[in-house]
This record gives C-alpha cells, structure tokens and sequence, in this order.
C-alpha cells in the first residue's frame, strides 16, 4: 500500500502560489492549474519530477533547506517548479516545494547565460 506523500512548500514558493491565486488573469491561471495537477501527481509518486544531478543543486538549496535531491518539473510559459525528498520519522515522505520560478529566475539560479 503507498501513502501519499505530503505536499509543503517553502515560504518562498507559497508566495508565488498565493500570487498566482489571487490573479484573475489567464496566464496565471494556466499556471496555477498546472501546479496544482503537477502537486497531485507528486502525491502519487514522489519521483514524478526530472531528477537534476546532486552537482546542479543550487548552493542556495543546499545551505538554507539541506536539499540533497532536486527534481524539476515544468510549468506552461517556461515556469519551472522546484522540489526536494525529505523524510520524516521514516514514515512520511514530504514533497518540498523549494520554489515556483518563471525561465528569467531559473536561468539565474542554475547560471545558465544568454547566448
């Protein structure tokens, strides 16, 4: 039997959500929806995102929420979601929502440069 993992967010990427929540806009609305059924399969199996190498993970992640695995999954509009594996008690895994970023923010946080 699999449990359903549990879904947090950082606070970070709750802001994002909420902002994206409270826009009557279409584009954010497209990108909320998609979060919240990439959130779903998340639930269902914690390895839904790509995996990124360990030597990818921005030191960021590392330092401020330990993260030692990261996957990403993207978003319309060139919106990624960010997320790492935690475990609690060995019972409960945790999906952790690092951050809800647009391409601009990706490229900066992973150091990717404009050709």
């Amino acid at each position: 039997m699999n449990k359903e993992a549990k879904i947090m967010f950082s606070s970070e990427a709750k802001e994002v959500y909420d902002f994206l929540s409270n826009k009557p806009y279409k584009k954010e609305q497209m990108i909320l929806k998609a979060i919240n059924k990439k959130l779903e399969l998340i639930k269902r199996n914690v390895h839904y995102g790509n995996v990124l190498s360990k030597k990818l993970i921005p030191s960021e992640y590392q330092s401020k929420y330990c993260a030692t695995n990261l996957f990403r999954i993207e978003l319309p509009c060139f919106w990624r979601m960010l997320y790492t594996l935690t475990a609690e008690r060995r019972i409960e895994v945790i999906a952790f929502v690092l951050d809800i970023v647009d391409h601009k923010q990706y490229n900066k946080k992973f150091g990717y440069k404009k050709k």
